[in-house]
């Protein structure tokens, strides 16, 4: 029994600690600022990277159209745009310019990471940084010249802020509502801390040497032949640069516009696979956060601590569940997982307002526990990966000059 109830105590112990976090984080992050160098205070040093831009679109090119409109209004000009059109039938893709080259592989692909590298081997020229783009996004007008500022700067990862496209349903008001959140929890606070913000999957930008290691990494060669049981590239990706102890920084204001769910079964299909891969990913978490304790390296400490934090709901359940038991145990106790939870559910909407969230997130508040429902069933779904994860399908097929009229 006592074993029993110290195995109790820390599992209690894990779950107040990821309830309080968040709080600690945000709140220590309010005194940090951002020293970055405008192109101004560069002088003669500013330089005009250039970028290759690549577009994965599977089994459906047409959706990428206003994604490539949005790139070729930028400003900046020096890129070049690489859609990979796998199992795309791009017979009628009318959309041509000397900046893009529309790529259709032969035979079919069938996996992000071999997408990117098949726009690599085709690049028109060595570039320096490479961004990676989901056929859905759309890129804010000052997308390159925010992320060509942080180049300047130094740094050689960068991870744009990812924001919705569409807030038509309440599914996809709760999906942005976790946007948000964890683009506040996850990759604000920990860059005004010191670490690293946890990678998006899309509005990234790598330095292509760095990019290039990673594409040749054991990981993506061992996941080339898992299909969908390999680990989700971006995870592989901010794992690789985070074990060579590379900083990823945010670009919050380099905005990509995606698209959210607007279903229950869009839910599942995509929290399913979302869940997988947080399991799967749970030994890298646990060893940056001990290479980062042996080598001394808050960047990975606190990037391990992060990642390795439960998703939302089974932190709510889990704490809600022992809290109820502890009643049997300790009132102390249960009153610390209570006030845990409060402050967790404080923190949550606390980032909401620091994020200045639009009014249509605050109106579907009510929708959480529906979209919550769904990531539950979605558990469910994670046993048999390849029969269960369905490739979403994107239909918001919207500009970016509709999309900015909807922010003003």
């Amino acid at each position: 029994m006592s074993i029993l109830f110290y195995i109790f105590l820390f599992v209690s112990g894990f779950l107040i600690f990821f309830l309080v976090f968040p709080f600690v984080t945000v709140f220590l992050s309010l005194f940090s600022s951002e020293k970055i160098k405008t192109k101004e205070e560069l002088g003669s040093a500013y330089k005009e990277y250039d970028y290759g831009c690549i577009i994965t679109a599977y089994k459906n090119a047409e959706i990428a159209k206003p994604l490539i409109a949005s790139l070729l209004k930028q400003p900046y000009k020096n890129f070049h745009i690489y859609l990979v059109a796998d199992e795309c039938d791009i017979s009628e893709f009318n959309f041509s310019d000397d900046k893009l080259m529309v790529l259709n592989p032969q035979p079919s692909l069938r996996l992000k990471a071999k997408s990117i590298i098949h726009a690599m081997e085709n690049y028109v020229r060595r570039h320096e940084y490479t961004i990676v783009f989901d056929a859905d996004n759309l890129a804010h007008p000052d997308f390159l010249l925010e992320i060509n500022k942080y180049a300047n700067n130094g740094h050689q990862a960068i991870q744009g802020q990812r924001t919705a496209k569409n807030l038509d349903t309440v599914y996809a008001c709760a999906d942005a509502t976790g946007e948000f959140y964890k683009n506040y929890i996850d990759r604000y606070v920990p860059y005004m801390l010191g670490s690293s913000t946890v990678i998006s999957g899309s509005g990234m930008a790598v330095e292509t040497e760095l990019y290039d290691a990673y594409l040749k990494s054991p990981e993506i060669e061992m996941g080339k032949t898992q299909w969908k049981k390999m680990l989700q590239e971006d995870k592989i990706l901010q794992n690789n640069l985070l074990y060579k102890n590379e900083n990823i920084c945010y670009a919050k204001n380099a905005i990509v516009y995606d698209e959210k769910v607007v279903s229950g079964d869009q839910v599942e299909t995509q929290r399913s696979r979302w869940l997988y891969s947080y399991f799967q990913n749970l030994p890298n978490s646990s060893g940056l956060i001990l290479k980062g304790i042996t080598g001394f390296s808050w960047n990975q400490i606190l990037f391990g601590l992060i990642t390795i934090a439960p998703p939302l709901f089974i932190l709510l359940f889990a704490s809600m569940g022992m809290a109820v038991l502890s009643l049997i145990v300790s009132w102390k106790l249960a009153a610390t997982l209570v006030v845990a939870i409060a402050i967790f559910s404080f923190t949550i909407l606390w980032t909401l307002y620091l994020s200045k969230v639009p009014k249509e997130i605050w109106s579907a508040i009510w929708g959480l526990p529906l979209f919550v429902l769904k990531q539950v069933t979605a558990l469910f779904k994670m046993g048999n990966p390849n029969k269960n994860f369905k490739h979403s399908e994107h239909t918001r097929k919207v500009s970016i000059d509709d999309v900015l009229k909807k922010d003003k």
